[in-house]
């Protein structure tokens, strides 16, 4: 890349992260009044086979695991609409699968596939948008991507997913980024909970994630080319579990959503793999205290704490996931904090929700009570 076509490129990305920054305030406040839209999308279809084991395919597996996430989501909570990319073993083209979720304002897109490796290759793993860190992760976005072969016009309909591509989509999309890290990271808990192999949360520049508009994920569920992975994710059973995982995870992530107060967020056994760098926090009180925030707004551009938004409040700062988060308030017991976040949603700040810390490391709210209940 040239130096000029180095400057455009950052020029477009800062343009875009700046607008799309003006706009989060509200659109949080808008996605936080709940979940109505599901979209269930099974990868694959029709003339598109995806990938093969030694006696099925990867279409009939995402269909058959698909339609069990949405039967449950539909009967435990008949007030949301779910909404299918295919019930039928046809082929839909990967912008329409996106486009279908845009259409109905969806509040979440869960998109199924099954995955293909060397015969050895086992484990669940869950994507969302973002640059691949190994050669891996590129060659499945790459396999997955490829259903486009299967489209007239592909090479004109379809942009090149260039890293500066993907990044200013992130930076568009930075309101839903960390939603759609949290449902994932809930998606592998329990795929662990059921014996399956973790391999962990990931980012990938996927088509079908980059044209979605609201929190999305990709569920790789296993490798068809493992003879055993085969055996399990064809057995009715199985796909019954798998579903029920999916569905579990999403029963939690529901509340996590519609709370915004991450009271539920999980501790892992094991640090997941989130395709990021951990989050840095300044060091500004006691590294052993537990402390509470209330975190009111989250942006891709980093604006002064003294910031008109900010009603002349005392904000404190803190940046992760190439994101920049602002807080107010600190205190010593959750009550506190919690008041504070109700006063801050009657400011109109209506996804404010509390956050806490030991020195640099944030932690969930849930280990926080624990701590300070020691």
């Amino acid at each position: 890349m040239s130096s000029k076509e180095h400057n455009i490129s950052k020029a477009f990305i800062l343009c875009i992260s700046v607008f799309f920054s003006t706009l989060s305030f509200a659109q949080v406040g808008d996605a936080m009044r709940g979940i109505k839209t599901v979209v269930i999308d099974p990868g694959h279809g029709g003339q598109d086979p995806g990938c093969h084991g030694a006696h099925s395919n990867e279409k009939a597996v995402t269909l058959a695991i698909g339609l069990k996430v949405g039967a449950a989501i539909e009967k435990a909570f008949p007030e949301i609409n779910v909404v299918y990319t295919r019930k039928t073993d046809v082929f839909i083209e990967l912008d329409e699968r996106a486009a279908i979720a845009n259409r109905n304002k969806a509040d979440l897109f869960i998109c199924i596939h099954a995955n293909a490796g060397p015969a050895k290759a086992i484990g669940a793993e869950t994507y969302v948008l973002g640059l691949h860190r190994t050669d891996a992760q590129r060659k499945i976005a790459e396999r997955e991507n490829s259903a486009i072969e299967f489209e007239a016009d592909s090479e004109t309909r379809y942009e090149k997913l260039s890293a500066d591509a993907i990044i200013a989509r992130q930076l568009q999309l930075s309101v839903f980024l960390d939603h759609s890290i949290e449902f994932a990271a809930r998606i592998q808990n329990e795929f662990v909970a059921l014996g399956r192999e973790n391999r962990g949360v990931r980012q990938a520049g996927f088509l079908v994630l980059y044209k979605t508009t609201m929190p999305s994920v990709l569920i790789e569920t296993g490798f068809l080319t493992n003879p055993s992975e085969e055996e399990f994710l064809t057995d009715t059973l199985s796909q019954d579990a798998m579903a029920g995982s999916i569905f579990t995870a999403f029963e939690d992530y529901k509340v996590y959503y519609e709370s915004a107060d991450q009271s539920t967020q999980l501790e892992q056994s094991e640090p997941i793999d989130y395709g990021i760098e951990p989050e840095e926090v300044p060091v500004t009180a006691d590294t052993n205290k537990v402390l509470y925030r209330v975190q009111i707004a989250t942006t891709a551009e980093n604006i002064s704490v003294a910031d008109a938004r900010f009603l002349g409040m005392s904000v404190w700062a803190y940046q992760s996931n190439d994101l920049h988060k602002y807080t107010v308030g600190l205190f010593e017991d959750v009550e506190s904090a919690k008041t504070l976040k109700l006063e801050m949603r009657e400011k109109g700040f209506e996804n404010a929700f509390v956050v806490a810390f030991i020195g640099n490391e944030r932690i969930s709210i849930e280990k926080a009570i624990k701590l300070t209940e020691n």
